[in-house]
């Protein structure tokens, strides 16, 4: 079971990034897939989570800016109208019961 993500790195104040983690096909289909995100000095926190039905969820203060969707073995996160406080290493997460796995991580710097 692997997720890779990827698309990590600075973006302009108010610019857009997409980040995709590429997950493993024996866990995609069934499983929840999320993405979530550490800022420094703060816990990890939830940014957003699809189902395998397609229902998605999201953190409010991301709300209307980012979405979360599903394409072959990748679940991608689109961030539109990035913020300062965006900034964090960025988590994919998949979890169905109790077995959880996540990435390595992915660094999003926004910069004014």
């Amino acid at each position: 079971v692997q997720l890779v993500e990827s698309g990590g790195g600075l973006v302009q104040l108010g610019g857009p990034l997409r980040l995709p983690c590429a997950a493993s096909g024996s866990i995609f289909s069934s499983y929840v897939m999320g993405w979530y995100r550490q800022a420094p000095g703060k816990q990890r926190e939830l940014v957003a989570v699809i189902g395998s039905g397609g229902n998605t969820n999201y953190a409010d203060s991301v709300k209307g800016r980012f979405t979360i969707f599903r394409a072959k073995n990748t679940v991608l996160l689109q961030m539109n109208s990035s913020k300062p406080e965006d900034t964090g290493v960025y988590y994919c997460n998949a979890h169905r019961g109790l077995s959880a796995f996540w990435g390595q991580g992915t660094q999003v710097t926004v910069s004014s």
